[in-house]
């Protein structure tokens, strides 16, 4: 069972982080908790298994990156941890999973690739083909983005003003 603060915590995590020197010193003011009690209870909460990681979204289109692909890889079952951390490594590719192949379908693992340009994408992905040895893939170019948004967990909780 969570606390009512530990949810409120939790709704405030959720968000964009504040643009200061000390972002959790501001999310505990808004929870009008010290900062070394939100600091408390977000190490608990991690120890708890309840937050299992913190993580950044870069808006890619902001910066510059403005062609995304995701490159689907056919890659051997044996050799999925070893070439996954490989291409995982590539500073240019954000996110890096394995998926079940389907029985028209048999890619099992999967990069999304950043670059400025569509050619760009196009060298990376080479590249990740030649230093992997796997020569099995498809590119899947990102036309419009839809909806980007994470999953929100106790929204009614979160305090007013954050």
């Amino acid at each position: 069972m969570l606390s009512e603060l530990e949810k409120k915590i939790i709704a405030l995590i959720q968000g964009d982080i504040p643009l200061t020197e000390r972002p959790y010193l501001a999310m505990a003011q808004q929870l009008s908790i010290p900062e070394e009690r939100l600091m408390a209870i977000l190490k608990e909460l991690c120890e708890r298994g309840i937050i299992r990681r913190f993580g950044a979204t870069l808006r890619h289109q902001k910066s510059g990156y403005t062609v995304n692909v995701m490159a689907a890889w056919h890659v051997e079952e044996d050799q999925i941890e070893a070439v996954g951390q490989k291409m995982a490594r590539f500073r240019q590719v954000s996110h890096c999973y394995r998926r079940n192949p389907a029985r028209d379908w048999p890619y099992n693992l999967y990069t999304m690739i950043h670059a400025r340009d569509e050619a760009s994408c196009r060298k990376i992905v080479k590249e990740i083909a030649e230093r992997t040895g796997i020569v099995q893939y498809t590119l899947l170019f990102s036309k419009r983005e839809l909806k980007k948004t994470s999953m929100a967990y106790f929204p009614e909780a979160k305090p007013t003003g954050g």
